[in-house]
């Protein structure tokens, strides 16, 4: 299993590296989690410089990919070679994103008939694409979800893991990573969220 978190540059670190620590709770030989980018190395809209594990055409053969936010989406999403690098695929691949990430799977003809949750940035630039934006934090529709807010991005991370893993799984990430004191009302709130769009 092969997860690739799509972050270029300008990305918003709470986006990629929480999805990132959490999507890596789960410990199984093949289960691999990849900062996946442009360019050998990225950097963040607050000047972090990392290195990616995996290049944009990678993405293609992930079982699941997670498009975050970032201060440059718009340049990305105006740039026809850098989205011909991505041809996902909701048929065989699980796909997520968080905030400006959205705009990439509109452009990419991804949320043709879907509806979507970003950022009140974002918005408008959903709506020019013909999008319809959910006032909600998290909406999914087969293989496709979207989630607004930064700190939504645990949401994403859950979902993939449900789908994958399932949802005991998916549970036990959350728990870890939850606040002391509050582990079962913040799990119990994520799902309030997830589980209407999980198999049963």
């Amino acid at each position: 299993m092969h997860i690739a978190i799509v972050s270029f540059d300008g990305f918003n670190e709470l986006d990629s590296l929480i999805a990132y620590g959490i999507l890596n709770r789960i410990k199984k030989p093949d289960w691999r989690v990849s900062l996946c980018g442009p360019t050998a190395e990225i950097e963040s809209m607050n000047g972090l410089l990392v290195r990616a594990q995996s290049l944009l055409e990678e993405a293609r053969e992930a079982d699941a990919v997670l498009i975050g936010s970032g201060s440059k989406t718009l340049q990305v999403a105006a740039d026809p070679s850098m989205m011909s690098r991505l041809a996902l695929n909701a048929s065989r691949q699980l796909i997520a994103a968080q905030c400006s990430g959205a705009l990439i799977l509109a452009k990419l003809g991804l949320l043709a008939d879907i509806p979507a949750c970003t950022d009140l940035t974002t918005k408008p630039w959903m709506q020019e694409a013909g999008v319809r934006v959910l006032d909600a934090p998290f909406f999914a529709e087969g293989n496709i979800a979207t989630a607004g807010g930064c700190m939504a991005s645990p949401y994403l991370a859950a979902w993939i893991i449900a789908r994958s893993e399932g949802v005991e799984a998916a549970r036990a990430a959350l728990h870890y990573v939850a606040p002391v004191g509050e582990k079962d009302a913040y799990v119990e709130n994520a799902f309030k969220h997830l589980s209407r769009y999980l198999p049963t």
